[in-house]
């Protein structure tokens, strides 16, 4: 058969931002002997007609109704569609009014189950993945990605899972309490094919999950010389010594969730464990310290939100100096603890914002206790758009505390242009084509 593997976008353009998909890769290191093209919205068009026997969608919540459409579309045009990702596998009924099958979880396994069905032409409606089974047959086929524009950054995946259970994350919903991690050779074979002129970033909801396990994985990619980032809890902090071996390793950059400044919001997330590493300005010390960069992520709209807790959480991320920040409008999924909270409590404002014809990006899903839904969706862009000022991009450059070297100067500045860009692009646009 022919497959054709499509990532796509939440609209019909191009985005500056985009990554190469690991999923795609791992799907087409796991299709052979059948011929695999691959089409990513972010950084192409995707044609009118595909030649393919078979079109896959790996499909995100924000990016459903332009899969949806794209779908209905190849589907009149008498091709067979399936799907997976973290959105069929928590709406699979939804997806299969688009889609003739539907993996659900992992796909590693069923997607080869699938490709045979569909070849014999006895194709199952839905396709339940094993998110229980070990990483010890991890592939990936990276060829796929040869000639898109993608940020010069390369992705990898060490283990699947997070530890902790926020109310506002589906991740928990997705993988279930166990994170599973892949045998270290076979990672260090991985490590071994990498650019490293490229910075490498690893994709795992929390590298923290577990300090034997992250110390394990320092000792393997620290000889290689590369240099990386990642996303961790913000416990990580309290740890001085971990904190050494990741930077000696060749860490630059972590991706840390701050989400909030107020006690009693931590708590109804479920996160009032981000406390115990001590303040937030000492916990960005801590890692400026030791020359590693810091993207600090903010989300609004719990009970205890105002204008002002938006405002005051812009300028620690000013004083911090942080490198990127984020300030986000709390955006309930499905999968998510707090998406069934405020449905069960009648505040969301559009009950399925990913197929609504009327939402745009940022618009305010639900209404806050504290401040009006416009007040908070206002606050969020405004804070994005002044720690995106030009001034602000300068002096957090200049007056930075970390001590980059002009590798990570300009790794620095290259983030926030397109960051900047990418906050203007994407505010107001509508989902879909």
């Amino acid at each position: 058969m022919k497959i054709a593997l499509i990532q796509p976008n939440m609209g019909d353009y191009r985005s500056s931002d985009a990554m190469s998909p690991l999923a795609m890769g791992i799907l087409a290191a796991r299709s052979s002997p059948h011929r695999v093209v691959f089409y990513d919205e972010k950084v192409e068009t995707i044609p009118e007609t595909i030649d393919a026997d078979l079109v896959a969608f790996s499909v995100e919540t924000f990016t459903a109704r332009r899969a949806y459409q794209l779908a209905d579309r190849f589907r009149r045009q008498g091709k067979h569609v399936v799907m997976g990702g973290h959105h069929p596998t928590f709406l699979p009924d939804e997806a299969l009014e688009h889609a003739d099958a539907v993996v659900t979880g992992d796909a590693e396994g069923r997607w080869e189950q699938l490709l045979s069905d569909a070849e014999a032409g006895r194709l199952a409606r839905i396709y339940q993945g094993n998110n229980d089974a070990p990483l010890d047959d991890y592939r990936i086929d990276r060829s796929i990605f040869a000639g898109k524009s993608y940020a010069p950054m390369e992705l990898i995946q060490y283990g699947r899972g997070c530890r902790f259970a926020c109310e506002f994350c589906s991740i928990h919903g997705f993988y279930g309490a166990k994170v599973r991690f892949r045998p270290l050779a076979d990672l260090r074979r991985e490590l071994e094919t990498v650019d490293p002129r490229r910075l490498l970033f690893f994709v795992d909801d929390n590298l923290f999950n577990n300090e034997q396990h992250l110390d394990a994985l320092l000792a393997v990619i620290k000889p290689s010389g590369l240099r990386w980032s990642c996303q961790v809890s913000i416990d990580l902090a309290r740890n001085g010594a971990t904190l050494d071996r990741m930077a000696d390793a060749g860490c630059r950059y972590v991706l840390i969730g701050f989400e909030s400044l107020e006690p009693g919001n931590l708590q109804q997330m479920k996160k009032n464990w981000n406390k115990v590493a001590g303040g937030y300005m000492e916990v960005a010390r801590a890692i400026h310290q030791r020359g590693i960069g810091i993207y600090g992520t903010f989300v609004f709209g719990y009970d205890h939100d105002t204008p002002d807790t938006i405002r005051r959480s812009l300028d620690f991320a000013l004083e911090a100096r942080l490198e990127i920040s984020n300030f986000n409008p709390l955006t309930p999924t499905p999968g998510s603890g707090l998406y069934k909270r405020l449905q069960d409590e009648r505040r969301l404002l559009f009950p399925k914002w990913w197929l609504d014809p009327d939402y745009q990006y940022g618009d305010p899903i639900f209404a806050p206790r504290a401040m009006t839904p416009e007040a908070l969706a206002e606050g969020c862009f405004e804070a994005k758009r002044q720690f995106y000022a030009w001034s602000s991009i300068a002096r957090r450059i200049l007056d930075s505390d970390t001590r980059f070297s002009w590798f990570g100067v300009s790794r620095v500045a290259i983030a926030n242009l397109i960051s900047r860009r990418e906050v203007h692009r994407k505010q107001g646009r509508a989902l879909g084509g």
